[in-house]
């Protein structure tokens, strides 16, 4: 009832003639559209039975203020919002590949800079490969005078403590032969993190603009992630 009042006194007003003391001040605005059965329908606030379709939203005057499109469905509000979604986690990809290839330029102004960083990462892999090289060098030794006792016991069950002693040493030697495996395997990954962030260093070097070229897989002057 407060809608046809409004409207009518609307009407009234644009008519020019005097609105009566009973009727409410005209509405700002007025919704108006046609709804799925062709029928026509005004208001003073959007109209429900049209939320599938335009509703033309008019001045006092009669001229059209702007064009309130559907209201979304529940799909269409997904499909928005996965848009949305979209569209900032590339944003935040972009911001993070800008951000890593200004620290990459910072941190390494020229090739000398990358070369003694790559060595001396190398160089603590490479050391620890040697320490546990040596320790398989160590368990070979110990476990020398184990066998020559164990000789003695050929078709015969091994003493306790003697058997006890050999399996800790193959456990030792085995845990270490892993540990050398991981480490070589470790030079590897850091050599070839290093060679990627060369490529984009050297395009940025030359002019390229940081985030331009998307992000590197990973970052060699980065630690490795932990397991």
């Amino acid at each position: 009832m407060r809608g046809s009042t409004a409207c009518f006194a609307a009407a009234l007003l644009a008519a020019g003639v005097a609105v009566p003391a009973w009727a409410e001040a005209p509405p700002a605005q007025i919704y108006t559209c046609t709804n799925a059965a062709g029928k026509k329908l005004t208001s003073d606030r959007p109209i429900p039975e049209c939320n599938d379709r335009d509703q033309r939203v008019l001045n006092l005057d009669g001229s059209v203020k702007r064009v309130q499109p559907p209201v979304p469905t529940a799909d269409e509000r997904s499909e928005s919002e996965a848009r949305e979604h979209d569209a900032a986690a590339d944003r935040a990809r972009k911001f993070e590949a800008i951000r890593r290839d200004r620290n990459l330029l910072a941190r390494f102004p020229n090739e000398a800079a990358h070369r003694k960083a790559r060595v001396a990462a190398l160089d603590d892999v490479n050391k620890a490969v040697r320490v546990s090289e040596a320790r398989l060098t160590a368990l070979a030794l110990e476990r020398k005078p184990l066998t020559d006792e164990a000789e003695f016991y050929i078709g015969k069950p091994l003493p306790g403590k003697l058997k006890t002693q050999l399996d800790a040493n193959d456990a030792s030697v085995e845990a270490q032969r892993v540990l050398v495996q991981n480490q070589k395997l470790e030079v590897v990954r850091i050599d070839a993190l290093y060679d990627a962030e060369l490529v984009r260093l050297r395009q940025l070097w030359g002019g390229a603009q940081p985030g331009s070229m998307g992000m590197i897989a990973g970052s060699a002057s980065a630690p490795p992630p932990k397991k």
